[in-house]
């Protein structure tokens, strides 16, 4: 019986299936479907950035010089020749003038970052709108926020390792919020910066931080988050044939395989487009770090800005000494309590959400944001206190720029922060009701025609084209939770009934999440309204439930 004759590629193929087993698993990957949806690449954005960043730091470590040792720099670039400067700060400059492509490189890569962070939270907004974090994905929630704060980390050490003026106001700034932290704050920063600030073990031991620790928990974590979305299958919007229970989408192969190796090379050049006509970082402007002058104007990365805002908010009479010892809550609260705070209900939120509704199902069908009005103006609320805070950042250059004094700003913010966010809440709460009853009238109504027929007795009205299955079936096929009726605290002889009091949190939990809500329209209502031609003089407001009744 004579052998089949197999290609260089099949054999190797054979060979290593043979050795580790690696056909079945590797099969099952090419022929796992994957849902077609734009927002679905944002996680690809922040994964295909990761791999530049993993590139281009790379090509950097092979010239940088970790190092705070005093030299004197006689490069190319004349204005800093003869400073005497620091061993990281001069490797900078050299990369940026003296090595072929270093200063497209290194503005590929600071580019990149700054996508990176971005595409994450853009991303885990997409999650949060859409309900995406819900069962069985509390778990990948909590690895993708554990690499969002992972990606400020990284990026923040990235940014501090060229040593030049702006660099190292960053880092005082960081001093500043360690020395803050009540009794230990003096130790932790000497151990940190190996002695008295600024001291010469912090760029070394940020290098490693920033090339290998960091890294290579990133990458750890990326692969296991990814892996569970495989293993969990992917969510994805509802419509029609789309259950909790299949994936409409295109294999890996050969479809998604060849759409996403696009979609990296559209990444790629975006940055490498970004990096060659706008300069980012430009060091060698600032100088090398001085710890005393402070440089005027200078701001932090964007997404470490709304801390620095937080700080600049805060009175400074919170202030004080007691005891000889000095407590700086003006730094404290704003730059660690108020960060443990949001991180903190972050990671949280999809148990707390999970725990008002009492809903213990699968969901691999996404949410509309409308459908979930609280959850949607809890969203606004903290991206507008985000921005605030981010404002409160820039207060000095708002101040310079408009002619405004800076007082006024850092009070009127004060204000803001707290009186905005709930506006913002309770104003896209609204839109999103609107929006399901606007939902409510296209099925009970259809569309509006614009032909106007006269009936037999006289009466003017206009024709409206009903939806077809495929247009309804998404307007209709959400759940509408009710709030959760008021339990017995103590049963008829007065005694207080286990677990009682949890369970009245929980109710007015649900009742702030669920009160104000628009049902979707039932089969039963759909016929009655249609059999009966009257439909057209219903109006939205005749549907709006605010009744604590079982679940829908």
């Amino acid at each position: 019986m004579s052998e089949t004759k197999m290609s260089p590629a099949g054999k190797a193929a054979s060979y290593v299936d043979e050795r580790t087993g690696a056909a079945k698993a590797v099969s099952y990957g090419l022929k796992k479907v994957f849902p077609d949806h734009w927002s679905f690449m944002l996680g690809e954005i922040a994964m295909y950035s990761l791999i530049i960043l993993l590139l281009t730091g790379t090509f950097l470590t092979f010239w940088y010089v970790p190092s705070v040792g005093s030299t004197v720099y006689d490069g190319s670039y004349l204005p800093l020749r003869g400073v005497e400067m620091s061993e990281a700060y001069a490797s900078t400059v050299g990369i940026s003038f003296e090595v072929r492509g270093g200063l497209l490189i290194r503005q590929i890569h600071h580019w990149s970052a700054l996508l990176f962070v971005a595409s994450i939270a853009v991303h885990m907004f997409r999650v949060f709108f859409t309900g995406a974090f819900r069962k069985p994905r509390e778990i990948n929630w909590v690895i993708g926020l554990v690499l969002a704060l992972l990606a400020l980390i990284e990026g923040f050490a990235g940014y501090s390792l060229p040593d030049d003026l702006l660099s190292g106001t960053g880092l005082s700034f960081a001093r500043g919020m360690i020395l803050s932290i009540p009794i230990v704050g003096s130790y932790i920063s000497s151990f940190v910066f190996g002695g008295d600030y600024p001291g010469e073990s912090l760029i070394p031991r940020l290098y490693t931080v920033h090339i290998l620790l960091i890294p290579a928990i990133l990458v750890i974590l990326f692969t296991v988050h990814v892996g569970l979305v495989a293993l969990q299958r992917h969510t994805q919007y509802p419509g029609p044939g789309k259950t909790e229970k299949n994936v409409v989408g295109f294999p890996v192969m050969p479809v998604y395989a060849a759409k996403a190796g696009g979609f990296f090379f559209i990444v790629f050049g975006v940055t490498v487009l970004l990096a060659a006509v706008a300069t980012i970082n430009p060091i060698w402007a600032y100088g090398p770090y001085d710890p005393s002058p402070v440089t005027a104007g200078s701001q932090p990365d964007w997404y470490m800005g709304w801390l620095e805002g937080a700080i600049r908010m805060l009175p400074g009479w919170l202030e004080f000494q007691v005891f000889g010892w000095t407590f700086s809550f003006n730094i404290a609260l704003g730059g660690l309590v108020l960060p443990g705070i949001v991180t903190m209900l972050a990671i949280f939120y999809p148990f707390i959400e999970a725990f008002v509704t009492g809903d213990k199902r699968e969901h691999h069908l996404l949410d509309r944001p409308r459908n979930a009005p609280t959850r949607t103006g809890l969203g606004a609320m903290a991206i507008t206190f985000y921005c605030l805070l981010w404002a409160g950042g820039g207060n000095d250059l708002l101040a310079t720029h408009f002619g405004m004094s800076i007082n006024d700003i850092t009070r009127s913010l004060r204000i803001l922060v707290f009186v905005v966010p709930p506006l913002v809440f309770v104003v896209t709460k609204r839109i999103c009701l609107g929006l399901q009853r606007r939902d409510r009238d296209l099925v009970l109504h259809g569309r509006e025609s614009g032909r106007i027929v006269r009936l037999p007795h006289g009466e003017f009205i206009e024709v409206h084209d009903p939806l077809t299955p495929e247009q309804a079936w998404p307007l209709v096929q959400h759940d509408s939770h009710r709030p959760l009726p008021a339990p017995q605290t103590v049963d008829a002889n007065g005694v207080r009934s286990p677990g009682g009091r949890l369970q009245a949190i929980r109710a007015r939990m649900s009742s702030f999440w669920f009160e104000d809500r628009v049902e979707p329209v039932t089969p039963d209502e759909l016929a009655a309204a249609h059999s009966h031609g009257a439909h057209d003089a219903l109006t939205a407001d005749d549907h709006e439930v605010k009744a604590v009744t079982s679940s829908h």
